[in-house]
C-alpha cells in the first residue's frame, strides 16, 4: 500500500506544501520509515477552444501534459527530500480524484497523514481548506497541518482532559517530543466553557484551590507512565482557567507542534470537527496535530 509504515505528505505545487513535505520528510527520519509525497490531479483537463487570431497560440494543455509536468515536479522534490534525508525512502503518488479522498486512501495505513496550511488571515482561515478541515475530521490517522511560518524550536503543547481520545493525544505528543529532544507542556482547562462565560465564575466564591489540585491531580493520572517510558522529556503542567481552545492557542504562542484530541465519532466525525480542535486548527501559531481515537471496532 502507498502509505503503509510512511508519512504521507499531500503536495499541491504551493510553496506551504514544499515546506509541509520537508517537515513530513523530517519526521519520517525521526521515526524510521518511508515518505510518500501524494499529489491529487482534480479531473481531466477542458479540451481548448481555437479561435483565428494573429499571435500563435501556446502549446495545446492536455491531460498527459499535465500529469508529465506533476511528475517531473514530484520526482524533483523527492530527489531534494533525499538529498538532505538520506535515510528516508521517498516515493511519490500521482492520482486523479478529490484530494482529501485520495490522501484518506494514501494513507489509511500510514503513521501519519500531513499537510500544508494557507497561512493566517481572513481568507485564509476561511479557506483553509477544504482538505485540512476535512481530513482533520474525517481520517482515522493522526493529521499534522504544517503552518508556513512554524518554528521547529519550541515545545510541544498538548491539551487534557481525561478523555480516551486525549490519552492518544498524549501518547502522540510524548512520542514526538522524545524523537525530536523537546520540553512537553501538558495544559488542563478547568471549565468546557467559552472565556466570556467563565468571566462571571470568577466572581464567585469557589474553592480555587480544591479545583487547581483536583485538576492537578486529573492531568497526573493522565500523564501516569509516560514519564517511565520517556524519561528525558521534560514536562511541565498547567492549570487554566480559561476556555480549553482559548487556553491551549495562549500556551501554544511559541510551540513547535500543539496536539490535540478529535473526539467526533462515524458519521458525526464527518459533519463535526469538535470546538475545540476547530478552534486550534483555524487559530493555532503553530503546527497542529490532530488525533483520534482509533474507533475502527465502531464502523
Amino acid at each position: 500500500m502507498p502509505g503503509d509504515r510512511a508519512v504521507v505528505v499531500g503536495f499541491d505545487g504551493s510553496e506551504q506544501a514544499r515546506q509541509a513535505t520537508r517537515w513530513a520528510a523530517h519526521e519520517a527520519s525521526s521515526r524510521g520509515c518511508g515518505l510518500v509525497i501524494v499529489h491529487a490531479l482534480r479531473g481531466p483537463v477542458p479540451e481548448l477552444v481555437y479561435t483565428p487570431m494573429s499571435m500563435p497560440l501556446p502549446e495545446a494543455v492536455s491531460d498527459q501534459a499535465v500529469r508529465s509536468r506533476t511528475e517531473s515536479r514530484l520526482a524533483d522534490l523527492a530527489a531534494e527530500c533525499e538529498r538532505q534525508w538520506s535515510d528516508v525512502d521517498v516515493r511519490t503518488c500521482l492520482e486523479h480524484g478529490n484530494p482529501a479522498e485520495v490522501l484518506r486512501h494514501a494513507g489509511r495505513d500510514a503513521d501519519l497523514i500531513v499537510v500544508g496550511s494557507s497561512g493566517h488571515s481572513g481568507l485564509a482561515r476561511a479557506l483553509l481548506g477544504s482538505v485540512p478541515a476535512d481530513l482533520a475530521r474525517s481520517c482515522e490517522r493522526p493529521v499534522v497541518v504544517v503552518r508556513d511560518d512554524a518554528t521547529r524550536d519550541g515545545r510541544v503543547v498538548v491539551g487534557v482532559d481525561g478523555s480516551e481520545t486525549g490519552a492518544k493525544a498524549i501518547d502522540f505528543a510524548f512520542e514526538y517530543a522524545a524523537r525530536h529532544q523537546r520540553d512537553l507542556l501538558a495544559v488542563h482547562a478547568w471549565a468546557d466553557l467559552p472565556v466570556d462565560a467563565l468571566a462571571p465564575l470568577r466572581e464567585w466564591d469557589y474553592n480555587w484551590n480544591q479545583v487547581r489540585g483536583e485538576s492537578d491531580a486529573l492531568i497526573a493520572r493522565c500523564l501516569a507512565g509516560h514519564h517511565e517510558r520517556h524519561p528525558d522529556v521534560h514536562v511541565e503542567r498547567v492549570v487554566s482557567f480559561d476556555g480549553p481552545a482559548h487556553a491551549l492557542l495562549d500556551a501554544a504562542k511559541d510551540a513547535a507542534l500543539l496536539v490535540v484530541g478529535s473526539h467526533g465519532r462515524g458519521l458525526l466525525r464527518r459533519a463535526l470537527l469538535g470546538s475545540v480542535s476547530h478552534a486550534v486548527l483555524y487559530q493555532a501559531p503553530c503546527s497542529v496535530a490532530v488525533v483520534h481515537h482509533d474507533d475502527s471496532q465502531q464502523r
